[in-house]
């Protein structure tokens, strides 16, 4: 029988209530809490080894969160049905989720921990992501795991200037800030998230409501665990220590690390003489001098002593690794064009950190598809963000992007995003690759500043440039503090707070932070984010010295879409039975022609890299979804050729009768030699037929009328149709009324399409010296 489960609940802002339970379902993991708001149920569970692996030295722990497709009543439309490997959504949901849990376990902890949160329910209006670390926390909390605190996780937005607690998708869709939270009811831990150039106090005021919220939910979290009864946290086995062997490691090597640490080296150079400290301590001691225990120590102590003078050097000094003062940027260099084959490229190079950026243009065919449980959208933006082993000299093998190059390349596409214009002023598929070719320190912004400069090499209306850069944060006693722009990599390794912001002159537009130590204040986040802008403006005035505006015009190697909007009605037209026309219209042009449904209209995208193919499918059209216009003069093809006159294709798919008393103001008897099928005849649109509503053509009319010309008289009609003798014409006879002389019904033969409104009223026919010969225009 199925135990009952422990539950709390509590509500958002907007009334909205969430519950956390335990104690029903996943009870073998060591611990596990499935949250529930509206229909969305997240299920998280966490299970940690008794004891280390021999020879751990770091922390094993695995968070990786899934979204069930039966969670929404659908199936994965992979070949095998299943859900597979974790999509770049779940990565990115795990990266915020790992980031956040990491912190809370003590540092002496090295046995495996692994944390799984899976989506078994859907909410079409919740966002999921917002809950996640709370199913996780909760998970952990009921457990006997030992982590040292509590945390939770909240989105907040501001939409139409008023800030939100975990919105709904559909809230999100107006918001102009949008970002994730983590802290403990004491400390910020985490924070991510885009903004439409928002301001460094709108950052702050987001983040303090964000942490008021958390506190709610880290209560509730205090209140779910002492409902289960969990006493305390498990015992676990630490790694062996020497402390006497770390203050030897310390009287050997701390003057000279200091010494390194001041130098001003190169990333190479200053590793490579902190590794000969280390070899030149083991030949220190004598053959079998050194225990083997002791000897495995030595790289964590080394690590740690080096940690130490450097930031004592930070603090007390101002002085930092490369020489640089706190607020410097590194050199920078940037070139654009510097590939001649993609449709936009750019070099980036900030101190030891290099990107090499391109910018593909292409159709909306190329758009990619991102599938959740819930949503299945297509982005027309794609930012790849690949960082091979050379860039940092080292040999690994290549097996496909990290969940870091995932994450890196979500900050920059979050940021570039904000800046893209609207798909009616630039309706191309664009996909951004940044290659790192060298990484010392944030290689995501570089990113995202060689993504602006290639954006605007490839002719895309970017309409400002938007840079990054990367802060670090270092905290000492008595209060002193150190903010540092423009990290490097060590720097970033051994700092207490990391953060990484983008934006544009005007404002924010991305933010990447992870703070590593207790109590950071207000205060101080607003100087570091108050130092970051200066050094952001810093970057950009040299973005704009390289490439000030966007190239006017797209590179001739480019390809270009045309865009046209049609009436709804006319979609079936263009594309014709069984798509018979839009085929025609590529073949003939060699254009690629997509055409989309929005509301009421159509919209038509016309794809070529040469500009007359364009410029033809788009005559084409026009000409398709052109409405003849009654005493419109037109240049039309003479399709086919009958004893009572000429068929004209004056419009795409639009045909009239030009009838033989209508081609001279001399009377004829025939058309052979005077018109053939693909002569080319200027002719005007004089009426409809009043029966059958066919269009009816003169080219007499545009011709001089001959000196002397007299109108013929017109016949009487008696009623019924009959001649003044009586008599009824014979090819009337045989036509009227659908017969035919051997009795059969004959249908009439369609000779072109008319869209719906195209019939207009007749007007007065012209008169002809064929005496009342129209029964033709029937056929």
């Amino acid at each position: 029988m199925t135990p009952s489960p422990i539950s709390v609940s509590f509500k958002l802002g907007d009334g909205h209530e969430i519950t956390i339970e335990t104690g029903k379902l996943a009870r073998q993991a060591d611990g596990s809490a499935l949250v529930t708001m509206g229909n969305c149920m997240i299920l998280a569970t966490v299970v940690a080894s008794k004891t280390p692996k021999p020879g751990q030295s770091f922390f094993p722990l695995t968070v990786d969160y899934q979204e069930k497709f039966a969670s929404a009543g659908r199936i994965p439309g992979s070949f095998f049905k299943r859900e597979a490997r974790l999509n770049d959504y779940e990565i990115i949901i795990s990266r915020l989720t790992d980031r956040a849990l990491r912190p809370l376990f003590p540092n002496d902890y090295l046995c495996e921990v692994q944390v799984l949160i899976t989506l078994i329910s859907s909410d079409l209006e919740v966002m999921p992501d917002s809950l996640v670390c709370l199913a996780a926390s909760s998970a952990l909390a009921v457990s006997d795991v030992p982590i040292q605190e509590v945390i939770s996780e909240v989105r907040v937005a501001r939409i139409n200037g008023e800030y939100v607690i975990n919105p709904s998708r559909t809230q999100l869709k107006e918001a102009d800030m949008d970002f994730i939270v983590a802290a403990t009811d004491k400390n910020i831990m985490m924070v991510e998230g885009e903004a439409k150039e928002c301001d460094e106090a709108g950052l702050i005021k987001a983040i303090e409501l964000a942490h008021d919220a958390i506190r709610v939910q880290v209560k509730a979290q205090h209140e779910l665990r002492e409902k289960k009864g969990v006493a305390g946290k498990r015992e676990y086995d630490k790694p062996y220590t020497n402390p006497e062997f770390e203050a030897k490691i310390a009287e050997f090597g701390k003057d000279r690390i200091y010494q390194i640490a001041k130098g001003a080296l190169s990333k190479n150079e200053r590793s490579e003489a902190f590794k000969k400290v280390r070899e030149d301590f083991k030949a220190s001691f004598a053959e079998g001098e050194l225990k083997d225990e002791d000897a495995a120590l030595i790289g964590t102590y080394f690590h740690d002593l080096e940690k130490d003078v450097i930031r004592k050097m930070m603090l007390d000094e101002r002085v930092r690794l490369d020489g640089r003062k706190l607020d410097q940027v590194r050199p920078l260099a940037m070139e654009v064009d510097c590939l001649p084959s993609p449709h936009g490229s750019a070099l980036f190079t900030r101190g030891e950190t290099q990107s090499l950026t391109t910018v593909t243009l292409g159709t909306s065919e190329n758009e990619l598809l991102l599938e959740t449980a819930a949503t299945s959208d297509y982005s027309k933006f794609i930012l790849h963000y690949n960082f091979p082993p050379f860039s940092t000299g080292e040999v690994k093998p290549m097996r496909g992007p990290a969940r870091r190059e995932v994450g890196h390349g979500n900050l920059a596409m979050r940021s570039l995003k904000q800046m893209m214009p609207k798909e009616e002023a630039f309706p191309y598929t664009v996909r951004i690759v940044s290659d790192v070719l060298e990484s010392n320190g944030s290689s995501s912004m570089a990113t995202v500043c060689a993504g602006s400069l290639a954006l605007m090499d490839a002719g895309a209306p970017f309409p400002k440039h938007v840079g990054g850069v990367a802060m670090g944060l270092i905290s000492g006693e008595n209060g002193k503090v150190a903010v540092l722009t423009d990290i490097l990599g060590d720097e970033d390794h051994l700092g207490d707070m990391d953060f990484k912001v983008t934006g544009t002159r005007e404002g924010i537009c991305g933010i990447q932070m992870d703070i590593k130590c207790d109590g950071l204040s207000k205060e101080i986040m607003m100087q570091a984010l108050e130092q970051a802008r200066r050094g952001r403006l810093h970057i950009l005035d040299a973005m704009y010295e390289c490439m000030p505006v966007p190239r006017a015009e797209l590179k001739p190697h480019a390809p270009r879409i045309e865009q046209i909007t049609i009436e709804r009605e006319f979609i079936g037209a263009v594309i014709g039975p069984g798509g018979k026309i839009i085929q025609e219209m590529q073949r003939e042009t060699g254009a690629v022609i997509n055409i989309e449904e929005v509301g009421d209209k159509g919209i038509i995208k016309i794809f070529s890299a040469n500009k007359e193919s364009i410029e033809k499918a788009k005559e084409w059209i026009k000409g398709i979804v052109m409405v003849p216009e009654i005493g419109a003069e037109y240049e039309g093809t003479v399709k086919s050729v009958v004893a009572f006159g000429a068929f004209v294709e004056f419009l795409p798919g639009k045909q009239g009768l030009l009838h033989i008393s209508e081609v001279s103001w001399k009377r004829l008897d025939t058309l052979e030699g005077v018109l053939k099928e693909g002569d080319k005849v200027k002719i005007k649109l004089v009426g409809t037929d009043p029966k059958t509503g066919k269009l009816r053509l003169s080219r007499k009319v545009l011709m001089p009328k001959p000196e002397g010309y007299v109108e013929p008289e017109k016949r009487e009609r008696r009623e019924g149709g009959g001649d003044r003798d009586g008599r009824r014409d014979g090819r009337r006879d045989s036509r009227s009324g659908g017969g035919s002389r051997h009795g059969d019904r004959r249908e009439p033969r369609q000779h072109h399409d008319q869209p719906a409104g195209e019939n207009a009223q007749p007007q007065e026919q012209p008169q002809t010296n064929v005496a009342d010969d129209d029964s033709d225009l029937s056929l």
